[in-house]
């Protein structure tokens, strides 16, 4: 796959050995496209993140509630290595069940050396700069991996790398997902796969290869999945296509087989513990596993492009965080194009074939365009129950192709430099062609800064410690309303204690453990009465119906969730709320530390 720079004549003045002063100029003068590559991609970065780093207080406005999930996984990085809890599962959250981290986005290989920046700063901060850096080091990983194995030459490498880290869907993710933002990994483990086939290295290759798959398995393990099925459809094609690579298959299986055994052994418990373990869940729900890509979105604008706009994106995709196509018309000829003109190279029929897979399967059960159902059933339908497939969001599928638009555009872009060089009358006539029709179908994907929201500052009730007397012996903070997917702030809260409160229900992956729901997952813990209660009243703002059943349910699921004090902060609909808790238990709340606070001790003891 490598297309090494042109060989120097022999005998030229850059083939002679140089040494001394000569030697260290030259070394500091190939490294210096180097140096401006990795800051080309730092700026993109905090572009992007500008408005978040400009005003702390300010959070992603679009997915508040991940920024708030993701916050609370950094302080629970920074508890493990401090207190040496059990990494995978916590108690800090879901009180009294507590929560399953592996089946959770628990971004351990994040967090735990994030550490003493979440002790330092916080979890906002190191939130922030988690998703930052992602981006940053994506793009960096990307260059060096197509500068150095891939491709051979910097200026290719570099255009496949900005893509790579900053096309439209990695931006749509960066609406508080890091995890997903953080992808540079995915270039490692493609160079280390490569160096499978090195003779006489299958133990050294195939046990770097398992670090790296660790790696990513902590930090997001659909990425892992999608990249494993893309290397394998290229590699496979590979093989068929270039016969002289099958003489080192003994040694490229060998690597393979001790990386996969190296990976399962240091995986097999965090694997167990999230398929078997508590808090373990069979599978999305159906309404989570519809989300599905609309057709019409691969040759639309992504909202946080420079050519689109929320009223040209909304109906495309779920939510703004799932804009995972979004190519736009001119991107998408090009690569059409492209793929047809470099159809002799295996390589890109590999990348075409697995583009092609991600983007069929990522339509989903039913093909859809423009919002609405065609009726016709998509490929995906018949896999989607499949073990494992049936914890994959569909839409997902469509973010495997970005890397593979970004290697082709790559492999063009190197294809044109060699012609230039062959060419060097045309060189001019070729560079502007080529400037011209990267320009026309990347300019419009020139992303912009994400929307940002001011946040609701943190209660003194829970930055001043007077939360601590209500926790003592097990007992659990219950906030107003409980938090779910739509309400999340006290697991901010909760992580700006260092997970040291911890509060009932919240917002997680977790089984549905009602009868005949078969464990499918749901985005928070199994409705109680009362939550359902307080539901009612964040949709509404009115307060249902108090019967005596309501106040006898009220107690039993204080006492089931072992709470020390129920507290309510700013919210809309914060009377509503105080009115209903105050008629279920009976006991008058008084305002403290910016909450209303009902001490509820004397009815769960």
């Amino acid at each position: 796959m490598t297309t090494p720079e042109p060989d120097r004549p022999a005998g030229s003045p850059g083939a002679v050995a140089e040494s001394g002063p000569e030697r260290g100029k030259r070394s500091r003068r190939e490294w210096w496209p180097d140096a401006l590559a990795v800051l080309s991609f730092v700026l993109p970065a905090f572009w992007i993140t500008a408005r978040l780093w400009l005003d702390p207080a300010r959070g992603v406005r679009d997915n508040r509630t991940d920024q708030s999930q993701f916050e609370w996984m950094m302080a629970h990085g920074a508890r493990v290595m401090t207190e040496f809890v059990h990494p995978f599962t916590s108690d800090r959250m879901n009180v009294p069940d507590g929560v399953n981290l592996m089946a959770n986005t628990s971004v351990l290989s994040v967090s735990l050396p994030m550490t003493p920046v979440t002790l330092l700063l916080g979890p906002r901060a190191s939130f922030l700069l988690f998703l930052t850096l992602g981006m940053i080091a994506t793009a960096t990983a990307w260059y060096f991996v197509l500068s150095r194995v891939i491709i051979g030459s910097r200026g290719p490498a570099w255009l496949g790398a900005a893509f790579c880290a900053y096309a439209p869907a990695m931006v749509s993710h960066a609406n508080a997902h890091p995890n997903i933002v953080s992808q540079y990994v995915v270039p490692l483990i493609i160079w280390r796969t490569l160096r499978l086939a090195e003779p006489g290295r299958w133990l050294r290759n195939g046990v770097l290869l398992a670090l790296v798959i660790v790696w990513q398995a902590f930090l997001n393990l659909e990425i892992l999945f999608m990249t494993a099925i893309g290397l394998g459809i290229v590699i496979g094609v590979l093989a068929l296509g270039r016969p002289e690579l099958r003489a080192r298959a003994r040694t490229f299986l060998a690597g393979l087989g001790v990386a996969a055994g190296v990976a399962l052994v240091l995986l097999a418990y965090p694997l167990y513990v999230q398929f078997a373990g508590p808090g373990a869940y069979q599978g999305l729900s159906p309404l989570i596993r519809g989300y599905s890509t609309d057709l019409a979105s691969f040759v639309a604008y992504s909202r946080e492009s420079l050519a689109g706009d929320e009223r040209s994106a909304k109906g495309l995709a779920k939510n703004p965080t799932e804009e995972n196509a979004f190519f736009g018309w001119p991107l998408v000829v090009l690569v059409v194009a492209l793929v047809w003109w470099l159809r002799r190279d295996v390589v890109v029929r590999g990348l075409a074939a697995a583009g092609l897979l991600f983007g069929v399967l990522s339509l989903g059960r039913e093909i859809q365009v423009n919002g609405r159902g065609t009726g016709v059933a998509a490929p995906w339908a018949l896999l989607e129950n499949l073990p494992v497939l049936h914890s994959v969001v569909p839409t997902r599928w469509a973010l495997a192709i970005t890397p593979v638009v970004g290697l082709l555009l790559a492999y063009a872009a190197e294809r044109v430099r060699r012609l230039a060089v062959r060419h060097p009358r045309a060189r001019p006539q070729i560079r502007f062609a080529t400037v011209t029709v990267l320009a026309m179908a990347l300019v419009p994907l020139l992303p912009t800064p994400l929307p940002a929201v001011r946040l609701d500052p943190t209660p003194a009730f829970v930055t001043s410690g007077a939360w601590r007397p209500y926790v003592a012996g097990g007992r659990s903070i219950v906030t107003l309303p409980l938090p779910d997917t739509n309400y999340a702030d006290p697991l901010r809260w909760s992580a700006e204690t260092g997970l040291e409160m911890p509060i009932a229900r919240g917002y997680f992956l977790g089984p549905d453990t009602r009868p005949g729901r078969h464990r499918v997952a749901l985005f928070t813990a199994p409705p109680r009465p009362t939550s359902d209660f307080f539901t009612e009243i964040r949709r509404t703002g009115a307060v249902p119906p108090i019967t005596p059943q309501s106040r006898v349910d009220a107690v039993a699921d204080l006492r089931y969730w072992r709470a020390g004090a129920v507290v309510l902060g700013v919210h809309p609909y914060a009377d509503a709320l105080r009115r209903g808790m105050t008629e279920l238990t009976g006991i008058r709340p008084r305002y403290t530390g910016g909450v209303w606070l009902w001490d509820v001790r004397a009815l769960t003891d």
